[in-house]
């Protein structure tokens, strides 16, 4: 199995023929809704792009980075910054998700779709494992980030999921909020050692679970202990409404 590596971010970055690797696009032929975080329930366009840098086992979309389960081939495509910014102007939908995979392995690419977007009246997230620092031409107004470093009960090596600077750039950007899964309360004492050692605020806890009924049972094992640390709490929207279906 491979990962990626950043892209070189010497690139010109003004091409709007320049392309990125995606996944899917959707939310414009059939709306949808941010599923989580902040902005859940706000009418969202999704651009997922394709390659992680992790390889989590409980990872929901490994069809962007697994391929021991996926064909490459199949799962992705290039798709030019012109052509991305024209399908998400098509739609009034104010929010564009840019997701993966892990989107800041190609952050360079990124600035020129940013720069088109917001042109376009967009406002931006970025879902992202927080592994990655940003590169400073994305932060920028109208520019969000959605920071989720995974726990190891998310089922990888937090040596490799918790990168202390990567996470202290994006507290110092002052745009993002850190979303993290959990299943249990231990869980939720892991997330707050995270928040203090690396002062990550605000912070949001989602419950795990790819079903309805799986998430409402992890909803009520953590409500109260979430509730009494006063932090944020997001369901997963997309799975109550659509069963986890993709492009959705």
């Amino acid at each position: 199995m491979t990962t990626s590596a950043p892209i070189d971010i010497g690139l010109v970055e003004n091409d709007a023929a320049f392309w990125l690797i995606v996944a899917e696009c959707f939310g414009v032929e059939v709306p949808t809704f941010q599923g989580e975080g902040p902005s859940c329930g706000h009418p969202a366009l999704f651009i997922r792009l394709s390659r992680c840098n992790l390889t989590c086992t409980k990872c929901d979309t490994k069809y962007t980075w697994d391929w021991s389960q996926f064909d490459p081939h199949k799962e992705s495509t290039k798709r030019t910054v012109a052509d991305l910014v024209a399908w998400a102007a098509s739609s009034p939908v104010e929010l564009v998700v840019i997701t993966g995979g892990e989107p800041l392995l190609q952050q360079a690419r990124l600035v020129p779709l940013i720069r088109g977007l917001l042109a376009a009246g967009k406002r931006v997230e970025f879902e992202t494992n927080g592994t990655l620092a940003p590169f400073p031409k994305l932060v920028v107004d109208g520019v969000r980030f959605n920071v989720s470093p995974k726990l190891a009960s998310f089922g990888m090596d937090e040596a490799k999921s918790v990168v202390p600077a990567a996470l202290e750039a994006f507290v110092a950007t002052g745009r993002a909020a850190f979303k993290f899964v959990a299943s249990s309360v231990a869980d939720l004492d892991r997330v707050a050692e995270l928040a203090d050692a690396h002062r990550l605020a605000p912070v949001w806890v989602m419950p795990e679970g790819t079903t309805a009924d799986a998430i409402t049972e992890t909803t009520r094992v953590l409500a109260d202990a979430v509730a009494a640390r006063r932090w944020h709490f997001t369901t997963r929207l997309h799975v109550l409404a659509f069963a986890d279906a993709r492009g959705r």
